[in-house]
């Protein structure tokens, strides 16, 4: 009790559902930290890593792509096109895709191919 409840959701389903004390998200406007008792807000999401702090557990790490972040009355939705949990992330195939993005030529796809590779990287390195 007291807590926040969290949901985290892709388009096609929900990724984790649950009790947490703070989630960490990077917004357009910077990262931003959410606790109990925040002001309502909604923001829009970079692609990034998600950080939720599971209540008397350990951290949960997603990867996500643009998208919403919606905190009201210590309820916080977190809804990306994409979403990944980092221990389902293959780093392999992250890297892979850096690479292949990497070789296009300069556009805005390439920058967004870019930071999702990288939002994938970084979330699966902070939870090994």
């Amino acid at each position: 009790m007291g807590d926040l409840q969290v949901e985290l959701v892709a388009a096609d389903r929900t990724v984790w559902s649950g009790s947490a004390s703070m989630v960490i998200a990077r917004t357009v406007e910077g990262d931003v930290g959410v606790l109990r008792g925040h002001a309502p807000m909604l923001s829009l999401l970079t692609e990034a890593t998600v950080e939720i702090s599971e209540v008397d557990g350990p951290v949960v790490v997603a990867a996500v792509d643009a998208g919403f972040l919606s905190v009201a009355g210590d309820r916080v939705s977190i809804l990306s096109e994409y979403a990944v949990l980092a221990q389902d992330i293959k780093i392999d195939e992250a890297k892979a895709e850096l690479d292949a993005a990497h070789g296009l030529p300069t556009s805005d796809e390439r920058e967004l191919r870019i930071r999702r590779a990288e939002a994938r990287i970084r979330a699966a390195e902070k939870a090994s």
